[in-house]
């Protein structure tokens, strides 16, 4: 690559606040090497994206590489941080990001946003504000949305409407579900044993962050040094859980896939997961009229937002950095995140990607799902501190399992939580 473009894309970035948006273009042949963690069918869905991007932009070929999971793709992650040997695009959730930054390692999204005449304020603005918000650090882009979720519930009509029940109309409401789970527990050939239970219930730090905002809680304070999920929003968040497992015995505990399995085998009235489970169950095959909306709320319809984001590394090769933009400027247009969302159940990143016809279509054909996609706009974020992702598997193993396994009480249990968390930040500090 010739010596003097590298040096101009240098200049353009160094110049951003005194000459305004400047167009910063890559040289042919420029290769991104992107890390990824998608697979099955979200995993094909992405390749045929990468192979659209790259047959439309002949100066530009992004190599995407399955890490194999989330978990993986963190270890090897920070192993090629540690040698240098980073990729030039990766998927990455905001805790990570966060320890990036400190590593500075990342470049800002922001820089190229500012330096591209052909990305505008009119195109942020599109974007839903919760997913510029995740990905913004100290008033800066340094990461852009890619797969983002949102936790959905799942529904049998047919068993709805065999029970007497409007099919068109599930819970709303944390009572009503309650109700509903209650009224549709059966022992149907009578021998002692339920047939059919109301819900699978996964043990999801996902699923407690949810009731817990839906409460009226916080996760942490607003700067993310103290913990505030061990209040009475807590308590009636693991309470809750507790009522349909313990109390109701309408529902039991799913590991893994279990709880997916059986609500495919009509075992299962309710079952809540992401929004991309479905993409997984359409694999499969439903032999019943399937409803999907959203969660119950309580007092308020906040919600979770899940997934992760895309970052750009730090490269010798500034061709690189700008060609990684391209790609990550061509997959969040409303044309691609709409087709984005038709395949794999992902969320748009765009408000506009519903004027498109593959969802609008969708939404003429099943009304209920409009309650999905309305979670976006009442969406919120986890903390963007890396003590989070410990934190998160803290929750599952040791908060909502010895809950709902009786063990310890509710309160007893976030405390512990809360004190585990308080240590890590001071020893950060």
């Amino acid at each position: 690559m010739k010596k003097y473009t590298i040096l101009f894309v240098i200049i353009v970035l160094i110049m951003l606040s005194a000459c305004g948006k400047k167009e910063i273009k890559t040289d042919s042949g420029t290769e991104v090497i992107f890390w990824h963690a998608m697979g099955g069918p979200l995993g094909d869905a992405l390749q045929e994206f990468v192979d659209q991007f790259n047959s439309t932009h002949s100066d530009i070929t992004v190599n995407a590489i399955n890490m194999g999971n989330y978990t993986a793709l963190s270890q090897k992650l920070m192993a090629s941080i540690q040698t240098g040997n980073q990729p030039n695009l990766a998927q990455a959730y905001e805790a990570w990001t966060a320890n990036m930054i400190d590593g500075d390692v990342l470049v800002p999204v922001q820089d190229y946003i500012d330096a591209d005449p052909d990305f505008t304020d009119e195109d942020l603005e599109d974007f839903y504000p919760v997913f510029l918000s995740c990905n913004t650090i100290e008033d800066k882009l340094w990461s852009f949305p890619f797969n983002k979720s949102v936790m959905v519930m799942y529904y049998n009509k047919d068993i709805l409407y065999q029970n007497g029940i409007d099919p068109s109309k599930p819970p709303v409401t944390w009572d009503e579900f309650r109700d509903y789970c209650q009224k549709l527990t059966l022992d149907r050939d009578g021998d002692g044993k339920i047939d059919q239970y109301g819900a699978a219930l996964k043990i999801s730090a996902w699923k407690f962050e949810n009731l817990l905002l839906q409460a009226g809680g916080k996760i942490m304070s607003d700067d993310n040094t103290e913990p505030l999920f061990n209040d009475e929003a807590g308590i009636l968040a693991l309470e809750f859980l507790s009522n349909i497992l313990i109390v109701d015995k309408t529902g039991y505990l799913s590991p893994g896939y279990e709880g997916q399995n059986d609500f495919l085998a009509s075992k299962v009235v309710f079952y809540e997961d992401s929004s991309v489970s479905l993409a997984y169950m359409n694999r499969t095959g439903i032999d019943f009229n399937l409803g999907v909306t959203a969660i119950p709320i309580r007092d308020t319809r906040k919600n979770l937002i899940s997934g992760t984001n895309v970052v750009i590394f730090k490269s010798e090769d500034k061709m690189k950095e700008a060609a990684a933009w391209e790609f990550i400027k061509w997959f969040t247009d409303t044309e691609q995140t709409a087709h984005w969302s038709e395949l794999t159940y992902y969320m748009p990143v765009r408000k506009s990607a519903f004027q498109e016809s593959s969802l609008k279509k969708r939404l003429n054909n099943n009304p209920e799902i409009k309650a999905v996609y309305d979670q976006l706009n009442y969406a919120t974020f986890e903390p963007q501190i890396s003590e989070w992702f410990e934190t998160r598997k803290y929750l599952e193993e040791q908060v909502i399992e010895k809950v709902v396994r009786g063990v310890l009480t509710p309160q007893e249990a976030l405390d512990n939580a809360a004190d585990k968390i308080k240590k890590m930040i001071a020893s950060r500090e």
